[in-house]
């Protein structure tokens, strides 16, 4: 087998594509051929030891997987050899085999390509934890996305539409916008990428022009920063604010204004959640199933690259140019 190994710490130019040797499943576990991978921002963290997980060197990054079932471990039942699944494995996808625990793997049918597989449980997963288990959003509330037009922004869209939200995508650039648009936000905004106290300002009043009444009921903030701030100001009354990330950097938000505006500031740490609470998981996961076998939700990928450019994938997620989702292949 061979993996894109992490040996020090840095940015995606310090991985190297390695030889190992090939791998056995251990007792519960199931040896998967890897198809795909998707690509996270986690992913940029972890090889820069910036990540919540710091697993021993040198390990391969790679959050999610698509594959096929090689072999079965002790005691391993209800799969067989050939088996489609797609699995969250924290680290170690960017390969070409990995063992997971089988009761953390998912089949997937034929009518799924490999790539939207590997680019659906992360995304999908982490906006449905959000908006449905956090936010519990409710049709005809309104639902600004911070950082719509990545994976997880994305993924937000469709599903705040398919739970009857008006969605607001908070963008970077008009060509973002215009994706969100495409994919069913009902309006856009786009922010300046360095904000003075003036833009924030405007920020928060478009926010609140945009949402249609006083202001907006459900935060999805998959940015921080600065633009984290103006948007906990454009909140209605018991909104809820839903911290998902802060690639811009963890904001310094002012404590009155939830005191004022009687909302809340709820943290969405979905990793955590699914071990935690293991059948909600697996509710949400079949849930979101249907609504991929329903046409309600698709992966939108933007770009493929073979798994040994995996660096290059990564430079696209740091810079923040990704729209919709990253996949890595093995074919």
């Amino acid at each position: 087998m061979k993996s894109m190994l992490s040996t020090t710490p840095g940015g995606p130019e310090t991985l190297v594509w390695t030889e190992q040797p090939d791998l056995s499943p251990g007792k519960g576990e199931l040896l998967v051929d890897i198809q795909a991978a998707g690509v996270n921002f986690p992913d940029t963290l972890i090889i820069r030891d910036l990540y919540q997980m710091k697993p021993p060197r040198p390990f391969a990054p790679g959050g999610e997987i698509a594959g096929v079932v090689a072999a079965l471990g002790e005691g391993v039942s209800g799969y067989e050899i050939g088996d489609r699944i797609l699995a969250l494995t924290g680290h170690g996808g960017f390969a070409t085999q990995i063992c997971v625990a089988a009761n953390q793997a998912v089949k997937f049918p034929e009518a799924m390509p490999f790539d939207h597989a590997a680019g659906f449980v992360f995304t999908y997963g982490t906006s449905y934890h959000a908006l449905k288990d956090r936010a519990q959003l409710k049709p005809g509330e309104s639902l600004l996305i911070l950082g719509a037009a990545g994976g997880v922004g994305a993924a937000a869209i469709e599903l705040g539409k398919y739970m009857g939200a008006k969605v607001i995508a908070a963008v970077s650039s008009p060509d973002k916008a215009a994706f969100c648009s495409a994919i069913g936000a009902d309006e856009t905004l786009v922010y300046n990428r360095d904000m003075t106290r003036k833009d924030q300002r405007e920020f928060s009043k478009q926010i609140k022009e945009l949402s249609g009444r006083s202001g907006v009921d459900v935060v999805y903030d998959a940015v921080g920063g600065m633009y984290a701030e103006p948007a906990l100001r454009a909140m209605a009354w018991l909104g809820r604010y839903l911290v998902v990330g802060f690639p811009a950097g963890i904001p310094d938000l002012p404590l009155n204004l939830p005191l004022l505006k009687g909302c809340d500031i709820r943290g969405v740490f979905w990793g955590a959640s699914v071990f935690r609470d293991p059948k909600g998981h697996a509710e949400n996961m079949a849930e979101l199933q249907e609504l991929y076998a329903a046409g309600k939700v698709k992966p939108q990928i933007c770009e493929v690259f073979p798994m040994t450019e995996a660096a290059k994938a990564l430079e696209m997620m740091q810079d923040r140019r990704v729209m919709g989702k990253v996949i890595l292949t093995n074919t």
